[in-house]
């Protein structure tokens, strides 16, 4: 009776359990349904934090997710970020932006004296100063202003030697012969010339001639205008001919040197405009045009040398002190640019300042002026070309390659591999991998990069992945314009061979099978007839120049193989279709593509719209999309 009663006992507490009545303790589940508790859950901002059932992260307390919906599987180079793990991470993004990029270049430079614009004050004769005007450095003077008086016996000499001659010349008499005459006119000339090359201007000799004395001291004359900016002589020096006294500059024009990269150089022109603001005057903007660009790099400090010209009327621009240049740089082609002050003008080529309305001179230099067109200055604005930009916090880098998350819907990040250009201020310019109007992650974007490597992604570790994918098409062939000429005789007849070898090996995929030697053998006679045709263009000889290397032993190889050499054929198939068919032909062919086709380009042709799928056969036989009709004469795409 007391075994009989544990029986009953075990069997009523089974059949309690099976209808629920009683519920299975935490050593297993009471019933299949349990099974869901014991589903995997992970937290979104921690994936490393895994454990069975709901509950909440240990170290940041948000709701677990089953791990099946954490960072989502749509694809290999995508990832799912959930609401709530997007709000806690901050994730945000912005628009790409198409529109023309400006590049500013900001660098310092010196003031230094203009070049052309000073003159050095020397002594042509052997003498002692007597007299300096100018008795120190920075004072201004004008031209023709009297500098110095230096005593020389050997200028006192020569006016005598003048004068004599001169006198003797005067004594003559009529009958006196003319070589004689013409050998004392010679004598005056001479010397007078003499006197000449020895500083004497037309002034002082008009003065000697006048008064018959000589002089024994000669006054020096300033030969510009401007500023003393190094006296090297003192009153009381003795000085040989050719010794300096003082070195003059005119300041009414300077120039800022600047260093730029050779990539920065190689985007300025001559009579850009130049802004800068120098050290001693904050707030004062100064406008400049370059004046010249370096044509070599310098071999120690890589850079070019850039100067420009400033007016400096008013001698607040002291050479020697610094100044905060910026240039602004279109980004884009070198072609023509737009400035209002120079269309339609002249400039000068060595003096870009001197800018006018009509040829003509430069009144510094002399030489003649030049239409600004000539150095890529446009009569008329400009349309400039846009760029693609996104924010500098979008890009990640890791050495020479460059990634951005794209949301492509509300969620979903896909790692994108770019091309990158120049960065301007906060911006980066994009050459390739994103399109206008799309959505980059720019902040939060590391923890997605951190999903995609939990994930086994590719990432910013091994960005190379995303850069292959990139790579593969996988989008239908496209044509803007398709034109389809028609050949009569027996290049039509050999073209319709040609599309209807094509069609029997493409059956022949679609049902698992390899192509016959028989299809193979037509399609490559039909080819090299038509290589052999000098009525057909170079792009469709192209064309068939590709099937041709593709067909040869399209039949020997395993299947597998045979489709991914197939695939080529079908591309220049449906490009020749695009181009030529016969005369005499009247049916369309029907262009597919299949999205599934491994490596992308899944394209191929049929000359019906029952979709057959070479590439997968029995395994996927209907898995594609008609892309258009093509139709058998030049009435255009359907």
């Amino acid at each position: 009776m007391f075994f009989a009663s544990g029986v009953l006992l075990i069997v009523l507490l089974g059949l309690a359990q099976r209808l629920g009545w009683i519920r299975s303790g935490p050593g297993g589940p009471a019933n299949p349904s349990a099974n869901a508790a014991q589903e995997t859950y992970t937290c979104p901002m921690h994936p490393q934090i895994r454990q069975p059932g709901e509950g909440r992260c240990p170290i940041c307390g948000m709701p677990l997710v089953p791990a099946a919906s954490s960072g989502g599987d749509l694809d290999d180079f995508a990832i799912k970020i959930e609401p709530a793990q997007r709000r806690l991470a901050n994730i945000q993004t912005e628009t790409v932006q198409s529109h023309p990029v400006t590049s500013t270049i900001r660098t310092i430079g010196s003031i230094q004296i203009d070049e052309s614009r000073q003159a050095t004050l020397s002594s042509y004769i052997d003498g002692r100063i007597e007299r300096l005007f100018a008795d120190y450095t920075g004072v201004l003077v004008n031209q023709n202003d009297h500098l110095a008086v230096i005593y020389s016996p050997q200028l006192y000499a020569a006016q005598v030697e003048y004068l004599e001659a001169k006198n003797s010349l005067a004594k003559l008499s009529g009958s006196t012969l003319d070589s004689i005459r013409q050998t004392q006119q010679k004598l005056v000339q001479n010397s007078r010339q003499r006197l000449i090359e020895y500083g004497m201007t037309p002034e002082q000799l008009a003065e000697i001639d006048q008064s018959g004395e000589a002089q024994s001291r000669l006054t020096i004359y300033a030969p510009i205008g401007g500023t003393v900016i190094e006296k090297m002589a003192e009153e009381g020096m003795y000085l040989s001919a050719g010794e300096p006294i003082y070195r003059v500059a005119n300041l009414n024009t300077v120039w800022l040197m600047l260093q730029l990269y050779p990539e920065d150089a190689s985007r300025v022109r001559f009579g850009q405009q130049v802004s800068a603001e120098l050290n001693s005057l904050p707030g004062v903007a100064l406008q400049g045009r370059v004046a010249f660009v370096d044509p070599s790099v310098d071999r120690k400090n890589r850079t070019v040398g850039v100067r420009v010209e400033f007016r400096n009327d008013d001698g607040k621009l002291r050479p020697g002190d610094y100044a905060e240049a910026t240039i602004d740089v279109p980004i884009g082609p070198q072609g023509e640019v737009y400035d209002a002050e120079l269309a339609n003008k002249w400039i000068s080529p060595m003096h870009p300042q001197i800018i006018r309305d009509a040829p003509g001179e430069c009144p510094i230099c002399g030489m003649a002026l030049v239409p600004t067109s000539r150095y890529g200055y446009s009569d008329r604005p400009v349309d400039r070309k846009n760029s693609l930009t996104i924010p500098r916090s979008a890009l990640l880098m890791a050495g020479e390659h460059s990634v951005v998350y794209v949301e492509t819907e509300p969620g979903r990040f896909e790692i994108r591999s770019v091309k990158v250009g120049p960065i301007v201020d906060n911006n980066v310019v994009i050459q390739d991998g994103v399109q206008a109007g799309e959505q980059v992650a720019t902040a939060g974007n590391f923890l997605i990069d951190s999903q995609m490597q939990l994930a086994g992604k590719p990432s910013l570790i091994d960005p190379t992945r995303a850069i292959a994918k990139q790579a593969i098409r996988n989008e239908p062939l496209q044509f803007e314009n398709i034109q389809v000429a028609s050949f009569d005789g027996p290049t039509g007849q050999s073209l319709e061979q040609l599309y209807q070898a094509y069609f029997r090996i493409q059956s022949s995929f679609a049902e698992d099978k390899k192509p016959n030697a028989a299809n193979v053998e037509r399609l490559q006679s039909s080819t090299q007839k038509l290589l052999e045709d000098s009525s057909l263009t170079d792009d469709v000889k192209q064309q068939l120049d590709n099937i041709a290397k593709n067909t040869a032993h399209l039949h020997h190889l395993p299947i597998d193989q045979a489709r991914v050499q197939f695939k080529t054929i079908s591309h220049a198939v449906i490009r020749l279709a695009t181009e030529a068919r016969g005369a005499q032909a009247e049916q369309p062919f029907y262009q597919f593509f299949c999205p599934m086709v491994k490596q992308g380009e899944g394209d191929w042709l049929q000359n019906n719209d029952q979709l057959l799928n070479p590439y997968w056969g029995s395994e996927m036989l209907h898995c594609g999309e008609l892309v258009r009709t093509i139709p058998a004469d030049a009435s255009g795409d359907q």
